[in-house]
């Protein structure tokens, strides 16, 4: 059950810590299977391996699929405002748009969740947590610096983007509603099925995946590190702490992708953590303390017992 005050426990904050590692690997993954494969191809694969991976272990665990289109479609709704469409409008919106600015763009998700959760009436509009989302995205900001390469002529590039994190927003809601009974495991199997579905005809439309040249091992053992790390098992966490902690603050993992990937980068491949990236971590930091609220009710517990002396 989600909290009413909107905090965090420590087995969430863990397994946020966990995906954040899932999902900034996809960055690295990404970026080695794109020298070889189109976008709309690598999404295929990278939905379609994973849900391969996941249906034995489903079978294996002996849950229930879905009955008729009435079982399957909370889960269709989901894979396309999860999968289809976010992945997609990303894809598309770093055409015009660099990937810093990019990845700006996509931590504002918890902004837009935060809004759609609202609107739906599903969690309480609580002003700490929008001040601390707010804060952290300025974190994100100075993590990434000043080179977001942001001038004229960008405008569609920001506007997928922004879509892409609606997108985002609006699964949880869906997700939230529709799958609240669902095992995690279940409904990551399910959703990425449904998402190689549509991806299939998307890939198959603008891409024709069978007419392209065969990768080559590297290609593959990355395609098999997005699909089975970033996403399969990504995906399972992400549902777990849906269902404990609300959409809202599973999209703050958004927030802590960025220090993810640079910490990834240091450890990974030796690269140099400037100061501004320490700074702008720490301020991320500083704004998932002010979400998660209990680092400020201190103050008054010292003051309490002060007096009680």
């Amino acid at each position: 059950m989600t909290a009413s005050d909107g905090r965090i426990d420590t087995r969430d904050w863990a397994l946020l810590a966990a995906l954040s590692v899932l999902w900034g690997g996809s960055f690295f993954f990404n970026g080695v299977v794109l020298r070889e494969l189109p976008p709309f191809t690598l999404v295929l694969l990278r939905v379609l391996l994973a849900a391969m991976i996941l249906l034995p272990v489903l079978c294996a665990q002996r849950l229930p699929f879905p009955k008729g289109w009435i079982g399957w479609r909370p889960f269709f709704l989901v894979a396309l405002f999860n999968n289809v469409l976010p992945f997609s409008l990303i894809v598309t919106g770093q055409i015009y748009i660099p990937s810093g600015l990019a990845s700006i763009l996509n931590a504002t998700t918890p902004l837009f969740t935060v809004a759609v959760m609202a609107l739906a009436g599903e969690e309480k509009l609580i002003i700490r947590r929008v001040a601390g989302v707010i804060v952290g995205l300025a974190g994100v900001v100075i993590l990434r610096g000043g080179g977001l390469g942001f001038a004229g002529g960008q405008g569609l590039g920001v506007l997928l983007c922004l879509a892409a994190a609606l997108s985002y927003g609006i699964s949880a809601l869906i997700a939230r509603r529709a799958l609240s009974d669902s095992p995690p495991l279940a409904t990551t199997t399910f959703q990425l099925m449904a998402s190689s579905l549509m991806m299939s005809v998307v890939a198959g439309i603008f891409e024709r995946p069978w007419q392209l040249p065969m990768p080559g091992a590297v290609t593959w053992f990355a395609v098999l590190g997005l699909a089975g790390l970033s996403t399969a098992l990504a995906y399972i966490v992400f549902f777990q702490i849906l269902r404990r902690s609300g959409a809202t603050n599973v999209m703050l993992v958004t927030l802590l992708v960025p220090v993810t990937a640079i910490l990834l980068g240091s450890l990974v491949l030796g690269e140099q953590i400037s100061p501004r990236e320490i700074a702008g971590a720490l301020v991320i930091g500083s704004a998932l303390l002010l979400i998660d609220g209990r680092v400020l009710k201190f103050p008054k517990r010292w003051l309490a017992r002060a007096r009680g002396r």
